[in-house]
This record gives structure tokens, C-alpha cells and sequence, in this order.
């Protein structure tokens, strides 16, 4: 099937979505017609070979690592393939030497897939949570680095953060957070789901120790499969206890190379990919491996000036039907997620069923209503959008 390129502000890629505005990429992307026939293909593929087929996405694995590597700006040995953003965080929190009582720094308001690992880790291990409010960081970057400088001075072993905080969108400065973890001795550790895909994130640049994200949101693949990334003197002194079989180095060389090669006394690979324990979702990297592709011909940058270009247009008519934005004021410090809270009066599930009833999708995240954009939503769907807004507030 030959598909049409991919363009911004146009959703020939998604032929069959019903919304006439889908505006819940923060929660879950629908796939496009190119990651559809991906999957179709990978399961096409295994019924005509089966095992021969699983053996080629063994090299296919390699050329989506590249891809993800490419978006993130680092090398494909640092890239590994997990689950989910929680499978990703598991994984480190398991494989860092933690000691007896130190602490790990968090923040109140973020999402759960990157705190209750820390915590149940902190039971086991003697560890202390702390959780920051995030207040400081909305009213400015500064008073944000100054409160976390303050709890760094007391003792940290690592930071775990979002890139972009899900409920209001505030895109928090990695880079500033980063230099300062090192300059105490702490690790920071990034939740990318919010923002990978959509929001520009080099870990060169802004020098994070780790970084994960499920496939579904933003980077538009399948639930099931996400990426994590591991920073090269972060690896190195990770315990790598999470390994299973396919972490050794040379660990298929018994299934192939005849008599003598069965060995357990590999060594564990010294790269991210040791998380990869095993049988992993093909169809989710297939999914990704398009969806990529997809993300990649457009350039995370433009699709980034195009998501707020729409959600500069949308954002006034909001706030004039009296809604109240919380999207930061700062371009460096926005998203591509526009959450605003409601006016007096009308009950917050009753709006977004009167939308969805009305072909707008949107989520409601911790009491906003949020509005969450990619490259295919038109400016042209503004207009309708405000309109359908405008009655679902008169009807609730």
C-alpha cells in the first residue's frame, strides 16, 4: 500500500478516525495508516515463516533502535526497547546501588509511572522519597532550580522528573536540572512520555542520566512497546540485575552455530539493551519503527512549532468563554498540551462527553480539561473547536 506523505495540519494518514478534532495525543495516539500496515505486515510475515521471521526482526530491532536514537540525539547502544514508561523506570530503580538511606528526590503532581516505583523501591531498600511541590517551577524556572538546589544541598542520590508535567503542561528545564544534579552528585531521571515525539529533547544537550517513554502517546506507536535511554557513565555503574538471557553478549551464537556455545558465564552487555529480558512486543516496535519514520521526515521541530501554532489560536478563545489556562506564558517552558480549568458551574465529565458527543476528543487529566494536538490537527479545526466547547459549557 503506498500512503500519502506525511504533512502538517493534514490527517490523510488517518483515514478512518472518527473525531473531527482528536485532541488526546497525551493520553493515547490512534495509529496512522502506516503504522496499521506495519503491524499488519510484521504478523503477516511471522504466519507465512514463523521462526525465520522472527529471526529478521532481529536486524529490524537494530534499524528502529537507529531511528530512536536519531529522535533522541545519542547513540543506538544507549537506546533499549521496554514495555511501557513504567517497565522503563522499574528497570533502572532495580539496577542503580542503592544504600540504606539515601534519598530520592520527586515531585507532588507527577504521574504515578514515575513515582510508586521509587517508593516501593524506598520500602525495600531503606531509600526516602521526598516529594517537591511543583509551584515553584510554575511561577518560574528560577524559583524551580532554586527550590531543587535547596533539597540537593540536604543529601540525594537521584531526581526522577517529567519532561513535561501531564496535567498543565509545564515543560520543565532538563538541562538546568541535570547540571544541577551533577554538580551535587545526584542522577536525573526523565518520564518522556509527555513530550517525546513532539517536543525537541536531545540528551546530549541537556545531559540526563536516563530517560524513558512508552510508544502510545506522542511518538504514535502501540501500547506495549516505548523506549528508554541510559546515559554511558550512568551505565556504568549500574548492577545490570534485570538481565535475562538475550543480555549476554553473544547470546544467540548456541542457537546457531552448532555443538559447544551453550554457556552461562557471558558476560552481561554494557549497553541499555541489557533490560531487554527476552521476547519483547513486535508489533509495538513494527508500530514504531513507522511511526518514527513518520515523526522523523516531518523534524520533531516543525511539528513542534505547527502543535503550538494551533494551540496559540485556540488558547484565547478558551480563556474568552471563561475557562482559565494554565499553559505556561514562556515558549521554553510549553508543551504541546494546552489544559485549561473550567468556569464556575459546569461539571468537568459532562463537558467532555458533551464533546465527545460532538467528534472533539479530549482528557481530563487531575480536574483540567486538556487539549493535546499532533501534526495532522488543522488550524482550521479551531473554530469548531471553541464552538463545541462554547455549548458544552451552556449544557452543563
Amino acid at each position: 500500500m503506498v500512503h500519502p506523505p506525511a504533512r502538517l495540519g493534514d490527517r490523510s494518514l488517518f483515514p478512518t478516525l472518527e473525531a473531527r478534532a482528536y485532541l488526546a495525543h497525551a493520553g493515547v495516539s490512534p495509529p496512522s495508516s502506516a503504522v496499521l500496515e506495519a503491524v499488519s505486515s510484521c504478523l503477516a510475515a511471522y504466519a507465512r515463516r514463523g521462526l525465520h521471521a522472527a529471526i529478521e526482526q532481529l536486524e529490524h530491532k537494530a534499524h528502529v533502535r537507529a531511528l530512536a536514537a536519531r529522535m533522541l540525539g545519542c547513540d543506538a547502544r544507549q537506546v533499549a526497547f521496554v514495555q511501557s514508561t513504567s517497565a522503563g523506570v522499574t528497570a533502572i530503580a532495580r539496577s542503580i546501588p542503592f544504600l540504606p538511606g539515601q534519598r530520592i528526590v520527586s515531585f507532588a503532581g507527577e504521574f504515578p509511572a514515575n513515582v510508586t516505583p521509587w517508593q516501593l523501591l524506598a520500602q525495600e531498600r531503606q531509600l526516602t522519597v521526598v516529594l517537591l511541590p511543583l509551584a515553584p517551577f510554575a511561577r518560574s524556572t528560577e524559583e524551580g532550580l532554586a527550590a531543587l538546589a535547596s533539597a540537593l544541598t540536604q543529601g540525594v542520590r537521584l531526581v526522577a522528573v517529567s519532561a513535561v508535567q501531564f496535567q498543565t503542561g509545564l515543560r520543565m528545564p532538563l538541562r538546568e536540572m541535570a547540571a544541577l544534579c551533577h554538580a551535587h552528585g545526584a542522577e536525573l531521571f526523565v518520564d518522556a512520555i509527555q513530550g517525546l515525539g513532539v517536543v525537541p529533547i536531545d540528551v546530549n544537550d541537556t545531559a540526563v542520566d536516563y530517560l524513558t517513554a512508552g510508544g502510545h502517546k506522542f511518538l504514535m506507536g502501540l501500547e506495549g512497546a516505548g523506549l528508554l535511554y541510559v546515559r554511558d557513565s550512568a551505565l556504568a555503574q549500574l548492577s545490570l540485575g534485570l538481565a535475562g538471557w538475550t543480555g549476554h553478549e553473544d547470546a544467540f551464537r548456541f542457537l546457531s552455530e552448532g555443538p559447544g556455545q551453550l554457556r552461562y558465564d557471558r558476560p552481561i552487555v554494557r549497553s541499555a539493551s541489557f533490560v531487554e529480558q527476552g521476547a519483547q512486543s513486535v508489533v509495538g516496535i513494527a508500530a514504531l519503527s513507522a511511526s518514527l519514520q513518520t515523526l522523523l521526515s516531518l523534524g520533531i521541530d516543525a511539528i513542534f512549532a505547527h502543535v503550538n501554532g494551533y494551540l496559540d489560536r485556540l488558547e484565547p478563545e478558551l480563556v474568552a468563554l471563561g475557562c482559565t489556562s494554565v499553559r505556561a506564558a514562556d515558549l521554553a517552558r510549553r508543551s504541546a498540551t494546552l489544559s485549561v480549568k473550567l468556569p464556575a458551574g459546569p461539571v468537568l465529565a459532562d463537558v467532555s462527553r458533551s464533546l465527545l458527543a460532538d467528534g472533539i476528543s479530549v482528557s481530563t487529566p487531575d480536574g483540567h480539561l486538556r487539549f493535546a494536538p499532533h501534526f495532522a490537527n488543522s488550524f482550521d479545526e479551531v473554530p469548531a473547536v471553541a464552538a463545541s466547547v462554547r455549548t458544552a459549557l451552556r449544557k452543563a
